[in-house]
C-alpha cells in the first residue's frame, strides 16, 4: 500500500469512477482509470483504500491526512 497512490486517486477521481475501477479489477479487466500499482493486487489495494478514505471524509468531515491515518491504522490492526 502506497499512500501517495491513494492520495492521487482520492484527489483525481469521483467515487463512481473508483467503484468502476474496483469492479474492473475484480473482474480481471484493466481498470477504467489509471491506477498506480505494480500488479492488479496492488492496484486493487489502492482503489479500496481510496474508496475507504473518500467515504470516511464524507461521513466524518475529517481532512484527507486524518482519514488516511485512520485507514492505515485499520490496515495495521487487521494484519497484526
Amino acid at each position: 500500500m502506497k499512500t501517495t497512490a491513494i492520495r492521487q486517486l482520492v484527489e483525481s477521481f469521483e467515487e463512481s469512477s473508483l467503484l468502476r475501477a474496483e469492479a474492473d479489477l475484480l473482474e480481471g479487466k484493466h481498470p477504467s482509470i489509471p491506477v498506480p500499482g505494480d500488479d492488479e493486487g496492488e492496484q486493487l489495494t489502492h482503489v479500496i483504500g481510496a474508496l475507504w478514505v473518500t467515504n470516511y471524509i464524507s461521513n466524518t468531515g475529517m481532512g484527507f491526512q486524518d482519514a488516511l491515518i485512520e485507514y492505515a491504522r485499520k490496515v495495521r490492526s487487521s494484519i497484526s
